[in-house]
């Protein structure tokens, strides 16, 4: 049964978001159908296809009482709108529908496992927002809400557990039909911890164990935690609030970390290893993951930052996108990340150029656009620095542009969009380490209109950056800054049809 806010949400959006042309929207980037999204939800497989849902308020561009948006596609590039999947509508959710996971089961029932929250007002007049955590069972169209809702609250926790931060489900099945579930939570000590939870039929869960926490070191909560095995280890993300800044290597604020490690599933413990950033550009949070149907980890983002959700585009209808999706690997202790290769399919006429000296600034006939995969290796000449910096322009027209810097003294690259065409004073610039390979640095760029997504050294960094430049913006510049290096170039035009012809 469509309850009347789900149906009052159905209709709003099919009403509003015919009136967004789709030259007004990334080509390839899921966007909500109209309004406000964040954090991707329920990416999974069901009946063939996969599925991603979002937290959704389509009536603003604005955060609001969180719904879930729906799409779903058979090669990660191409999505298909599906209506809203469920409004705040229960007792269990009555302030909100927040982030989860979605999971198809044996009787071909997909299951949403989320996050339903309740307000309460205390005697002092403060607020508090308790979270819980909830189910609901559909057909990859419609869901009804189990019942018996929720299916984990506070009482479940272990001692010390915050009521008021618990949150984020991501559930999977063992081949013995168990479930489990991971979730975000907050420990007497303030900082986040990671909850494990199992259930034999996804209805009725128990406390397991807690598998890893931040105390105070890397951030405080820790939210939209993922847990997988990975090429022969066992991989843990979370997105932690508050972070410290560390070097280059974690930035102040709202991050997203990898931790991994080994994992012991009869004993019920992990081990953490080594940790790392996922993403060190300026918009990447709450990242979730699936196992595709050929075997291979997916990983989507929300590429965009909590702190800078207040800076939008004058007149647009809609607000944040998700990142490209990415396939996951480990690489000498590191997790990697490449665009999915379903892109490939899509790309369209091919230049590139080969030891092309360079001393300045260069445009190369061919390569220019907004939609377009864009490679290049710098290196220098005789195996010897032989330059200062190589930079990159894009998205330029003469007053405005965005640029990568490789800078060689200290072997960093610079994600730049000061003057990108946003007049607000945003975070605009971030600045990461990589690691030159002979000397060499590998640069792989995707650009989708209002985005740039960056990996280095087939996949070693990656870094997501939004912009806000007019698509008349075109024009890419290739510079050598004091002195000469070698470049090569691969560019690919990237073709969604006659409508994205630019």
């Amino acid at each position: 049964m469509i309850s009347e806010k789900l149906q009052r949400a159905r209709d709003f959006e099919a009403r509003y978001g015919a009136y967004i042309p789709d030259g007004e929207r990334p080509a390839f980037h899921v966007t909500g159908t109209v309004g406000w999204i964040n954090d991707p939800n329920g990416f999974s497989c069901y009946q063939g296809e996969y599925h991603l849902f979002y937290q959704y308020h389509p009536y603003s561009n604005n955060w609001g009482p969180m719904h879930w948006g729906h799409v779903k596609t058979r090669d990660f590039i191409r999505w298909e709108r599906l209506p809203a999947a469920m409004a705040p509508d229960t007792d269990a959710d009555r302030d909100g529908c927040f982030s989860g996971s979605a999971i198809e089961l044996a009787d071909g029932r997909q299951m949403l496992v989320y996050t339903g929250v309740y307000e309460t007002r205390r005697a002092d007049g403060q607020v508090e927002s308790f979270q819980q955590q909830c189910v609901a069972f559909g057909d990859g169209v419609n869901y009804e809400k189990y019942p018996g809702n929720p299916v984990l609250d506070g009482s479940d926790l272990p001692a010390g557990g915050s009521v008021l931060d618990f949150r984020d489900p991501k559930v999977w099945q063992d081949p013995d039909g168990t479930f489990y579930m991971v979730a975000g939570n907050r420990t007497p000590d303030g900082s986040g911890a990671i909850r494990l939870f199992e259930s034999p039929d996804g209805t009725h869960w128990s406390y397991a164990c807690t598998l890893d926490s931040s105390r105070n070191e890397y951030g405080r909560m820790w939210e939209c935690p993922d847990f997988f095995p990975l090429d022969g280890q066992q991989v843990m993300l979370v997105s932690p609030q508050e972070m410290t800044a560390a070097g280059l290597e974690f930035h102040a604020g709202f991050g997203s970390i990898a931790l991994m490690g080994r994992y012991d599933p009869a004993a019920r413990r992990f081990a953490r290893q080594r940790i790392q950033s996922i993403d060190y550009g300026t918009d990447f949070y709450a990242p979730q993951t699936l196992q595709s149907y050929d075997g291979r980890r997916i990983m989507i983002a929300w590429m965009q930052n909590w702190a800078t959700t207040n800076c939008q585009p004058q007149g647009t209808r809609w607000f944040g996108q998700m990142t490209l999706p990415r396939e996951l690997s480990l690489r000498e202790g590191r997790l990697i990340q490449n665009p999915v290769r379903e892109l490939e399919n899509y790309r369209g006429h091919k230049v590139s150029y080969q030891d092309l000296l360079v001393t300045g600034e260069t445009n190369l006939s061919g390569v220019s656009g907004r939609l377009m995969d864009l490679t290049v290796t710098v290196r220098p000449v005789d195996d010897r620095p032989s330059y200062q910096a190589f930079k990159i322009h894009l998205a330029k027209d003469g007053q405005r542009e965005t640029l990568i810097r490789y800078k060689v003294a200290n072997s960093t690259l610079r994600l730049d969009r000061t003057h990108s065409g946003f007049p607000y004073d945003i975070v605009n610039v971030r600045d990461f380490p990589v690691r030159p390979r002979d000397g060499a640095v590998k640069i792989r760029v995707v650009m989708d209109r209002y985005s740039l997504e960056v990996f280095v050294n087939d996949g070693e960094q990656a870094a997501s950056m939004v912009i806000y430049t007019p698509l008349s913006a075109q024009s890419v510049s290739f510079e050598v800054v004091e002195g000469a290096a070698y470049i090569d170039v691969e560019h690919y035009s990237l073709n969604f049809g006659q409508e994205d012809a630019e």
